[in-house]
């Protein structure tokens, strides 16, 4: 039986080794998330999703394809915790991992763009808008992915890309 089988769940037991974050700790993760909240990208996607927020504020409830405003919020607000992810994750096949994640998900508002503006169901000056930004936000992506260490990795045996693939 494991340490989570409900039955069985020794609390003392699981907390035992647990150790309280020193200040020194708390203070380089408080530096760390700071990095990551100001990186262009990351601060790009916030704007993006922002953006998609007021856009599809003021599409019609009524309209046919009015739930192209659940598609497109679930699409703009993937993109930030995936960059964090990333950051988080350090080694290259799990960063690459989030970077394919963010492409899909940048590239679905973006092709939801199309419906907005085939469909006239909002002003296209925003949809204009919207489609500047996520283009703004496919270069920064770029030269974020660009930094992507590929050494520092570990096979996990799904996919050959590492350089450390068998």
């Amino acid at each position: 039986m494991g340490v989570f089988d409900d039955e069985n769940f020794d609390a003392e037991e699981f907390f035992k080794n647990f150790e309280e974050p020193s200040a020194e700790d708390m203070a380089e993760a408080r530096k760390e998330r700071d990095r990551i909240q100001h990186m262009p990208v990351m601060l790009k996607a916030k704007q993006i999703f922002e953006l998609t927020k007021a856009l599809v504020s003021v599409i019609d409830d009524e309209h046919p394809f009015a739930s192209l405003k659940e598609m497109m919020m679930e699409d703009a607000i993937m993109l930030a915790p995936k960059i964090a992810g990333a950051e988080g994750g350090d080694l290259y096949s799990l960063r690459m991992e989030s970077a394919v994640l963010i492409q899909y998900h940048a590239k679905q508002l973006s092709i939801q763009t199309n419906t907005l503006s085939y469909e006239k169901m909002v002003d296209q000056t925003y949809v204009k808008l919207l489609r500047e930004e996520i283009e703004e936000f496919r270069k920064l992506f770029v030269k974020w992915v660009d930094t992507f260490d590929n050494m520092n990795d570990i096979y996990d045996g799904w996919i050959r890309f590492s350089p450390h693939a068998e």
